[in-house]
């Protein structure tokens, strides 16, 4: 076991670790952020992406699943879960992402979202191809794209009209459920009872 320090979503976490243990591993499996998805665990999909510190300190999108949590030692953590403002009002993207219907079954959205705010933060006034591009590693199965790339065009908007800690959007279940941490869709956890079975 490995002693590993990070903090995540503002808070700081030591925990022991096995040093093979990947950081989408640990996020949800110790530290209970199941906001985090795991889709493919081979960095396709980008349903884990999180934002990590790097070196110089700022954040960036990173797939979970490449990482391994003690590569992570030491850095600051952002999932899902934290981006939401302290009296839960939605971040912008997010809203977006609910007022755009920019997700179908959910599994991909909160991936889709933090890569989306790792874009922003880096272009804030992306055309459509440059979101198309920035969110090139996050796959979605469902939309066709369009909806979401409005939705990251909208957010940033509001971004840079100060909408920083926009007012949460009138609640629809479903698009709360697959924008928020908190909601039902998809399920995410494996019931204790499950048999493993390994794939040929």
């Amino acid at each position: 076991m490995t002693r590993i320090s990070l903090r995540v979503d503002g808070v700081r976490y030591d925990d022991d670790v096995e040093p093979r243990t990947l950081l989408v591993h640990h996020l949800r499996e110790q530290l209970g952020k199941v906001g985090t998805v795991v889709g493919c665990d081979t960095s396709n999909c980008g349903a884990c992406t999180v934002l990590m510190s790097g070196p110089d300190g700022k954040p960036v999108g990173v797939k979970s699943c490449t990482v391994l949590a003690v590569q992570a030692d030491g850095r600051d953590i952002t999932t899902i879960e934290g981006l939401s403002g302290p009296d839960n009002t939605l971040h912008p993207v997010q809203r977006s992402f609910h007022e755009r219907h920019a997700l179908q079954c959910g599994y991909c959205t909160p991936g889709m979202i933090m890569a989306a705010v790792d874009l922003l933060s880096e272009n804030p006034d992306p055309t459509d191809t440059e979101i198309r591009e920035g969110l090139e590693g996050n796959l979605c199965r469902c939309t066709g794209y369009q909806n979401i790339v409005r939705a990251v065009r909208d957010a940033a908007s509001a971004i840079r009209s100060g909408g920083e800690s926009a007012e949460p959007a009138p609640p629809t279940p479903e698009a709360v459920d697959a924008a928020t941490p908190d909601g039902g869709l998809p399920p995410d956890r494996v019931p204790e009872e499950a048999v493993p079975h390994p794939v040929p």
